[in-house]
């Protein structure tokens, strides 16, 4: 399996910091800093697993992760939804988000998360 993660995030901070850890555990890592037209960012992209922060412009992260969840192509792609909204269950549940990564984050959360999706895809 190709370890491709698709980050939804304006944020360049958070990005270029999971770009530096991930790519050390031998993800390739690439980044959509808005929620414009998010199936053909996928489809160009073809990413393993999907990354979607709630506060990306110009949609937001609930319209984008629906857009994908409702694309039979992508179903299969397992999306994190990611932001520091107290209400981060809600807006998962909402978007149709597979599970979901608080804002802050700890590093051995986010490698169980990435390890169990990865082990569902295989």
């Amino acid at each position: 399996m190709i370890k491709r993660l698709l980050i939804f995030d304006d944020d360049k901070g958070v990005v270029n910091i999971m770009k530096f850890i991930l790519q050390e555990q031998g993800w390739e890592v690439l980044n959509s800093p808005h929620s414009n037209h998010p199936v053909e960012t996928v489809r160009s992209i073809e990413p393993s697993i999907i990354i979607m922060d709630n506060n990306i412009p110009d949609y937001g992260g609930v319209y984008a992760t629906q857009c994908i969840k409702a694309n039979p192509e992508f179903t299969r792609i397992p999306v994190i939804y990611f932001t520091a909204h107290s209400n981060i269950q809600e807006l998962s549940l909402k978007a149709g988000a597979d599970c979901y990564l608080a804002k802050p984050f700890e590093l051995s959360r986010l490698y169980e998360l990435l390890d169990e999706l990865c082990t569902s895809l295989i």
